[in-house]
């Protein structure tokens, strides 16, 4: 943190020469795991987690963030029993799954510690006794502390397929040293597309839609275009970040399919109706032309 006139702030990194100043009232936690830089602070935006600078969420604005992130992936995929979850530490699209209906979900995370904290401080997501449970594998969420990358090796040979594989992490970084990059790739991507189920659906935070910070987003459309049947985009708008989805299999009139679906979901979303899905899944103009 930085101080401005005797105020706390934090100095998120937004692209090449630009930050964006968070005003930090009281902080919660503030300390470094074995993976990153946490804090968990009270914001004008209510209790707010960032990692690394970065803002991953806050109690205003989190709901927003993680329907847009998961429920047309629950919409695209043909059923939702097994979902498998790579990062997304405070639980939120655990919790959507099992609302969707999903009997298994496998959270995997590395960052043991980060998750505890998210639990214990956070207004939202896992409570510290739901996150119990789910170590102890008690109910359909199940908590793994392990690395993305082995997890996805061993479940190739396993017996379980997932009907939606959700990677929630930091944005890729221009940093090549950056750990969590190398689950941006297409090796990690392929590998993501291997534990599909038939008619399953791969889904990754993919960056944000500005003109001005936009290069994950068009290094991951790429990436789905080259190695999916059929690649879904979803822009939230009322957010700040892109989202992207594909099925091995080529599917036509994807929105029309989520539309009708969403009709007949068990989970009612707060930010997302027919409206929403037809005027945000249609890529920004320099994406599409990339």
């Amino acid at each position: 943190m930085i101080e401005i006139d005797g105020g706390r702030y934090v100095r998120e990194p937004l692209a090449k020469g630009m930050f964006r100043l968070w005003q930090v009232h009281d902080v919660l936690f503030e300390g470094d795991t074995a993976y990153q830089h946490v804090l968990v602070a009270s914001t004008d935006q209510g209790v707010s987690l960032f990692c690394d600078n970065d803002r991953q969420s806050t109690e205003f604005s989190q709901l927003v963030y993680h329907e847009a992130l998961l429920v047309p992936a629950l919409l695209l995929a043909d059923k939702v029993e097994n979902v498998l979850v790579v990062g997304s530490s405070e639980g939120v699209v655990s919790q959507i799954s099992v609302a969707f209906g999903a009997t298994r979900v496998d959270h995997v995370d590395i960052d043991e510690q980060a998750v505890k904290l998210c639990a214990r401080h956070l207004p939202y997501g896992y409570t510290p006794e739901e996150l119990e449970r789910a170590e102890r594998g008690e109910g359909p969420v199940r908590v793994h502390y392990t690395d993305g990358w082995q997890y996805l090796l061993d479940a190739a040979n396993g017996d379980v397929r997932y009907d939606v594989v959700l990677v929630d992490l930091p944005d890729e970084r221009d940093d090549e040293d950056a750990q969590h990059n190398r689950l941006y790739g297409e090796e990690f991507l392929r590998m993501c597309k291997a534990v599909l189920a038939p008619g399953g659906v791969v889904v990754t935070q993919a960056g944000c839609q500005t003109m001005w910070r936009n290069t994950t987003l068009v290094r991951s459309w790429n990436r789905f275009q080259e190695n999916f049947g059929t690649t879904v985009y979803y822009g939230s708008d009322e957010h700040e970040w892109a989202y992207l989805f594909g099925r091995a299999d080529e599917v036509a009139d994807t929105t029309e399919l989520m539309i009708e679906r969403l009709e007949k979901s068990a989970y009612r979303p707060v930010s997302i109706d027919a409206d929403a899905l037809r005027a945000n899944t249609i890529p920004p103009y320099l994406v599409r032309r990339g």
